[in-house]
């Protein structure tokens, strides 16, 4: 079995036997959530298919439940980047775009899944650290807007992500409607223009149907 190295080595190389032992711990632990039987992942099993010593995974990782976070966020990270064009509009397109490319996926598919479970304890803890790292990107997205002048200083920033991103969802577990391009650009110009009529200027006077005669 692959042991890793001391924590504290004098240099570090990249692509070294600390990553490859990395790289094969959350592999092993992907093809175990692609089963979709979140209580299969378990440290032993982990180590088995990845033939890296229980020990090195427990100092390393400490439970089930942050190998998943950490396995599922190196895939994510790869496939969802941060978007920076200097455009609201066109950061939340490709966001949105990655988000539902990513959502089709087998490991999108699963973790979808298992974020409706509630009978696995590990996973209460799993869910709140992958949105809270998911948020964070969208976060910084809404904040750069904001920073530009293209967004309501005011706006709610964990909110205005959760709309973004609700849709692909909802149409992937509930509906099964297509989430085509279309579908995405819809989603980002009524989030950002919304949905309700604009107030009249103080004083107008509101246009209504000319009057019968």
């Amino acid at each position: 079995m692959l042991e890793a190295p001391s924590d504290t080595p004098p240099t570090r190389r990249t692509g070294g036997r600390s990553a490859r032992v990395r790289s094969a711990v959350l592999d092993a632990t992907i093809e175990i959530l692609l089963t979709g039987r979140m209580e299969e992942l378990t440290v032993s099993k982990v180590a088995a298919r990845s033939g890296v010593h229980e020990t090195t995974i427990y100092r390393r990782w400490q439970s089930p439940g942050n190998l998943a976070v950490d396995a599922v966020l190196s895939r994510v990270e790869s496939q969802v980047p941060d978007p920076d064009s200097g455009r609201l509009r066109q950061d939340l397109l490709c966001l949105v775009r990655d988000v539902a490319t990513f959502v089709a996926t087998p490991l999108g598919r699963a973790m979808l899944q298992l974020a409706l479970r509630t009978d696995v304890p590990d996973l209460s803890a799993m869910r709140e650290r992958f949105w809270e790292n998911r948020q964070e990107l969208g976060r910084r997205i809404l904040q750069r807007a904001v920073e530009r002048g293209e967004a309501n200083p005011d706006l709610d920033l964990r909110v205005a992500f959760e709309m973004l991103v609700a849709p692909v969802h909802a149409r992937t577990l509930l509906t099964r409607l297509p989430v085509d391009d279309k579908f995405l650009a819809t989603v980002v110009d009524q989030l950002l223009v919304g949905i309700a009529v604009p107030a009249p200027e103080p004083g107008a006077t509101a246009l209504g149907p000319p009057p019968s005669r």
